[in-house]
């Protein structure tokens, strides 16, 4: 299926998942939100559309939105009936030339992360499976997306954890180097590294990296401040 085949391959996976709402179920217009991954705020953005007109539909406060908060799939079958339940979005839309709509959650388990939103030119009940084959695109396409922050995420951490120790290397070495040349301790050596990185307001690791490519003269940490 192209929207598995997309989830590593940058934001296309919603292209390509409101084209598919276009193309295989015959929706005459879909949008898609999703929570951003790296931002604080748990409302959704509009992140893909098929068409620019509905950019504004998907984005209001109508059924995507309603969708997303309930965790649960959000239709009108006949558009106009909904005006009392979203007039600003039902306006526009029966404007634009829409007739139905159908939302449906990005959702696994307990975590919905957007929603799906497809607009119909005809009014009416959907046809059968409609809505069971809109609910499995976005499933799929749900289950993709959260694997990727995953594996992005530990990715993440595992680079974290590579640089802390690559930093405490540094800083074992920079120790050993002054406890060796002053004849001290490690600890010792451990304390004047950190008093002088506090006292210069510098990163432990750079002030032992630059003991190690000698742009530090370690007798500047010796000496200690103001003398």
């Amino acid at each position: 299926m192209a929207v598995a085949d997309t989830l590593d391959g940058g934001g296309a996976v919603g292209d390509v998942l409101v084209g598919r709402c276009v193309g295989v179920l015959g929706a005459a217009a879909a949008g898609l939100l999703l929570v951003a991954e790296s931002r604080g705020s748990a409302e959704p953005e509009v992140v893909a559309v098929t068409d620019e007109a509905v950019r504004a539909l998907v984005a209001a406060e109508g059924p995507g939105r309603e969708c997303h908060r309930v965790g649960a799939p959000v239709r009108a079958d006949v558009l106009g009936a909904a005006a009392g339940r979203w007039p600003d979005f039902t306006g526009a839309a029966l404007a634009a030339g829409y007739g139905a709509v159908l939302a449906v959650p990005m959702r696994w388990r307990e975590e919905t992360i957007g929603a799906l939103t497809l607009f119909r030119t005809a009014s009416g009940p959907l046809p059968d499976g409609y809505a069971e084959l809109t609910q499995a695109l976005a499933d799929v396409t749900t289950i993709g997306v959260l694997q990727r922050r995953v594996r992005r995420q530990r990715e993440q951490l595992a680079d974290q954890l590579q640089s802390a120790l690559e930093s405490r290397v540094l800083v074992e070495q920079a120790k050993g180097l002054l406890a060796e040349r002053w004849q001290v301790s490690v600890d010792a050596a451990f304390t004047a590294l950190r008093s002088h990185a506090r006292t210069r307001r510098i990163r432990l690791s750079d002030l032992a990296q630059g003991l190690l490519d000698s742009t530090v003269d370690a007798a500047e940490l010796r000496e200690g401040p103001g003398r």
